[in-house]
């Protein structure tokens, strides 16, 4: 019985996260979820207690390893030196994001396409319930690049961070994958973000030449 029900719960997590990840979060009725499932509406209420809390189990699921890896790569980055270095932090962000195309066999690709989906969703559930998973550690790495950057403020930093986030859920999203060579978009990503970082701070519009 418990094996059934844990089968019942994978199966509702599967279809959630493909469903989620193709139509967002607003778009995926619950009774698509447990049609796809082979599952019913008592059975998602069982588990997860709600469309929220199944929401809230997907991206729990999906981000978890990232999380791990990302703190796990700091700790040994903030261990070796007091200020890490832009390039230390935004390599350690970037890959450890990329090892969602990696790290979880056959559901690799839905993950990563899922957790696109969710930075550009225009859903505040699914905004939110994946901030609330991310944010601890992703302040960390916002923290980290304010102190290696002192020459900009922590505001622009911090607007230049969430760029890094967004370029980084179109790379995950799949968005760029047919484009360009997969072998290559990472040390390309992290180029380009690296020089995004370290360019000048930006002048005030009354303080620019005017013609």
């Amino acid at each position: 019985m418990e094996d059934q029900k844990q089968a019942t719960k994978e199966r509702l997590l599967d279809s959630a996260e493909e469903l989620f990840a193709e139509r967002g979060f607003s778009g995926t009725s619950l009774r698509a979820v447990t049609d796809a499932a082979g599952a019913n509406i008592a059975a998602v209420n069982y588990h997860f207690g709600s469309k929220e809390g199944l929401l809230r189990a997907v991206v729990g699921r999906a981000m978890s390893k990232v999380n791990e890896l990302r703190a796990r790569l700091l700790d040994d980055l903030e261990a070796s030196t007091p200020v890490p270095d832009v390039e230390s932090v935004v390599s350690a962000f970037v890959s450890a994001g990329l090892d969602l195309t990696r790290s979880h066999g056959h559901r690799s690709e839905r993950i990563a396409r899922f957790v696109g989906r969710v930075i550009f969703d225009p859903s505040p559930q699914m905004r939110e319930l994946f901030a609330e998973e991310v944010d601890e550690v992703e302040d960390r790495y916002r923290v980290a690049l304010i102190r290696a950057l002192p020459e900009l403020s922590a505001d622009e930093v911090s607007f230049r961070y969430q760029a890094m986030v967004g370029l980084l859920g179109m790379r995950q999203s799949g968005a760029l994958a047919d484009r360009y060579p997969a072998s290559e978009v990472e040390p390309w990503l992290i180029t380009l973000l690296i020089a995004a970082l370290r360019a000048p701070a930006t002048r005030s519009l009354s303080d620019r030449p005017t013609r």
